[in-house]
């Protein structure tokens, strides 16, 4: 299995720790303006109706630890992926607009 993790400065993955596959993985998603209180249990529990999620991550500034207003949900399959997409794409959650896109990964970031 690769080690990747997200670098927060260009917003892509990288070797380095266990998270999730380096590879492009249609079944990532990437979910952005999330609210600052939101955890990382509740963003599961939101896109668990729609798939088996294997992974749900907020990413957190280093210094303080607080979630930054963005994450990453992983489903077992694609199918489930692009349901909660969907889904949950342009929807209200605590208060905010929310948008679901496919995960990226610098390499998709480099091609035109």
């Amino acid at each position: 299995m690769k080690r990747v993790v997200r670098n927060l400065s260009f917003g892509c993955l990288t070797a380095s720790q266990p998270l999730f596959s380096a590879t492009r993985s249609i079944s990532q998603l990437f979910v952005s303006r999330l609210s600052f209180y939101t955890t990382d249990e509740e963003l599961k529990r939101l896109f668990s109706p729609y798939g088996v999620v294997t992974g749900a991550r907020l990413v957190k500034d280093p210094r303080t630890e607080r979630p930054k207003g963005f994450g990453f949900v992983t489903y077992e399959s694609e199918t489930e992926a692009q349901t909660a997409l969907k889904a949950m794409n342009g929807r209200v959650v605590r208060g905010r607009l929310i948008f679901v896109e496919i995960a990226k990964t610098c390499n998709d970031l480099d091609r035109p």
